[in-house]
């Protein structure tokens, strides 16, 4: 864990978590029906930039049985419908906020419900964080609050430590009753339940268009190196998007990305899929926790 001792450190945390519930305001304002799943991605990039930070990873828009790990392409012809999950992450001077929530588009009660079961399970979960207080604990409160709307905690995805520039820093927050003896400590974390009608577990599925850069492997072609030196400047540890290389440098940014790729220098994150194909809610929020308190970064001010 990164030190929480310096006031700055702590000031950029929350400034992040403050624009992070501004994005949340935002997006449910602009997600309808039928809406470009590209347009509505842009449309939160740019309110990103508009507000002062940048993002931490491309934000997610992943529908029904996917339960993360999608982000809209440069021509993608996909548009928001189902049970829509929103997973937005921010940063500031590296410092993340990262928040998660869910939007029924098609009016199904099921839906509503499993909405229900994700914020009622993170709810509880925000409120059990302390100092010295078990993972284990945390994840079996999410899972029965889960179990109480007859639906399935997702076992195989997690919350997660933050540290600088690290979305996926080393721990993890359990989604059920995992038996891990780990105590929580001072730091940043993101509590991250999943609810689902399914089996209660994800496989890997297709392409996500989300990427990191995976080895520092030489690659022959001078403008695939001038792409990747850019990633490297503009994204350095955190995930991106391939339709922000599109917008950066055109149709040849993404041949470059290409090359980059087969070459094992970038690794393209897979689609998260329920493995039953059972609709799936998710939700997020983010908490800082210091030695003289908690501070819930992402879901109200303190």
């Amino acid at each position: 864990m990164f030190s929480f001792m310096e006031k700055q450190i702590i000031e950029d945390v929350l400034k992040a978590g403050k624009i992070a519930q501004e994005l949340r305001r935002y997006a449910r304002e602009i997600i309808v029906k039928d809406r470009s799943l590209f347009e509505i991605a842009t449309l939160i990039d740019d309110k990103i930039s508009e507000l002062g930070a940048k993002p931490a990873f491309p934000v997610n828009l992943s529908i029904n049985e996917i339960a993360a790990h999608y982000t809209p392409s440069f021509g993608d012809e996909g548009v928001a419908h189902g049970l829509l999950k929103v997973d937005i992450g921010i940063h500031i001077n590296g410092y993340i906020a990262d928040t998660a929530f869910s939007v029924d588009l098609e009016g199904s009660e099921e839906n509503k419900k499993l909405i229900e079961a994700a914020e009622a399970a993170v709810s509880v979960s925000v409120s059990e964080f302390e100092i010295d207080k078990k993972l284990t604990e945390i994840g079996k409160k999410i899972g029965e609050e889960i179990s109480k709307f007859g639906f399935t905690s997702i076992s195989n995805l997690s919350g997660h430590s933050i540290e600088r520039f690290v979305v996926h820093a080393g721990w993890t927050v359990p989604n059920y009753d995992s038996g891990q003896t780990d105590i929580l400590e001072e730091g940043l974390y993101a509590t991250e339940p999943f609810a689902t009608n399914g089996h209660g577990r994800v496989r890997d599925g297709g392409k996500s268009g989300i990427y990191r850069i995976d080895k520092d492997v030489s690659v022959r072609d001078r403008f695939a190196r001038e792409v990747l030196g850019w990633i490297a400047e503009e994204y350095k540890t955190l995930p991106f998007a391939s339709r922000w290389i599109h917008k950066k440098f055109g149709s040849r940014g993404l041949l470059a990305m290409k090359q980059l790729e087969q070459a094992g220098v970038l690794y393209q994150y897979p689609q998260l899929v329920e493995v039953s194909n059972g609709k799936v809610a998710q939700a997020e929020h983010t908490v800082l926790l210091l030695e003289d308190g908690t501070k819930f970064v992402t879901t109200r001010e303190d």
